[in-house]
């Protein structure tokens, strides 16, 4: 059969194809291990070299308008099923879609997202540092010695430092001890070492103590705010606080109580207490039929002022702390810090804010 009787022949075989077997079975007959082509094409080994320029081009001519059909006809079936797979599956967009899991933003990210919007309003920088602490930032240095009582308040979870024997190395310093920070007031020890005056943050973060009831967890979230600066006094910290309170709490009725405390890297050192209403049984921030105490704070100690490297004569500051979690449970109606935690859904779809709820000043930090 001479090679344009074979073209017309397979080429009809092809048109004639309906479904994707037959398409198949054709390519098989034709470009298969047995197939008329590729039996022609090995053919062109035994020829003479004459009749092998004369025959070659010929068979590859062939074998490309073989192919080539091939490619179109599946294409076309290809168009085809779908066209038809287009008409017969439709979904009807006026239907309800079916439940999908919902995420939610966490009261405590919530919380944390306002309070930076507050503070960044006010001026503050957000300053960060390591959770694993060394010693020496996270006592030393807060005029917290070795011999100190004030270490027995915080409960400290140490870290086991272990060398490449995997024995415990003996510690030679207040920087080789480890601890899990207890507060973030390192971060405020790093931020004075490593930049110069005048400084405003907040240090917002996780912090570990053994402890655990319905008002304490072992890691919970704390914030912590310092300035630095010249002629800074108790008048200063009063103002902030004020505005950060009323800010969050979204009332203009916020009543603060200054108290003595004692914290050993503040002097003088007060606890401050907001006034609360009783509104159906419960307590609601605002007015002052009662006192609640909500953070700690103080002017920073002239000893940590040096530890730090600056003049105490010239620089003074103020710096105060309170737990996150505490904050969204009186502004949220929660009564156990536990329930943060637990990963409970049912919780979570309670009090989780939409991540479309981003906290601003102008559109209410509790939205």
């Amino acid at each position: 059969m001479t090679t344009e009787a074979l073209t017309g022949e397979l080429l009809t075989a092809i048109d004639v194809a309906c479904t994707p077997e037959a398409l198949e079975a054709v390519r098989v007959a034709a470009l298969g291990k047995s197939g008329s082509i590729t039996l022609l094409m090995k053919s062109l080994g035994s020829m003479e070299p004459d009749a092998r320029l004369q025959a070659a081009p010929a068979f590859q001519a062939l074998r490309e308008a073989v192919a080539g059909a091939l490619q179109a006809k599946k294409s076309a079936m290809d168009s085809a099923a779908l066209e038809a797979r287009l008409a017969t599956e439709r979904l009807d967009l006026s239907l309800p879609a079916a439940a999908s899991p919902r995420g939610s933003v966490h009261p405590i990210s919530q919380v944390m997202d306002e309070l930076s919007e507050i503070f960044a309003d006010m001026g503050f920088a957000v300053a960060e540092g390591p959770e694993i602490e060394d010693d020496w930032h996270n006592f030393t240095a807060l005029n917290i010695p070795p011999e100190h009582p004030a270490r027995a308040m915080h409960d400290t979870f140490y870290v086991r430092r272990e060398d490449g024997e995997g024995q415990r190395p003996e510690p030679t310093g207040d920087h080789t001890r480890m601890v899990l920070r207890t507060h973030t007031s390192p971060v405020q020890i790093r931020t004075m070492t490593g930049e110069k005056p005048p400084i405003r943050i907040i240090a917002p973060g996780r912090v570990y103590r053994s402890d655990s009831d319905a008002t304490h967890t072992p890691m919970f979230h704390q914030i912590e705010g310092m300035v630095i600066d010249r002629g800074i006094h108790l008048g200063h910290l009063k103002w902030t606080l004020e505005t950060f309170l009323k800010a969050f709490f979204e009332r203009d009725d916020i009543a603060l109580r200054l108290r003595p405390s004692y914290f050993p890297f503040t002097e003088p050192s007060v606890e401050v207490d907001v006034g609360y209403s009783i509104v159906n049984g419960s307590r609601v921030i605002g007015g002052s039929e009662g006192w609640m105490e909500v953070l700690g704070s103080g002017m920073v100690h002239p000893r940590v002022i040096a530890n730090c490297g600056l003049d105490p004569d010239v620089w003074q500051g103020f710096a105060f702390g309170t737990g996150v979690d505490r904050l969204a449970m009186l502004k949220y109606g929660m009564d156990d810090l536990r329930a943060f935690f637990d990963a409970d859904l049912r919780w979570l779809r309670h009090y989780g804010f939409s991540a479309l709820d981003v906290p601003t000043l102008s559109g209410g930090v509790g939205a």
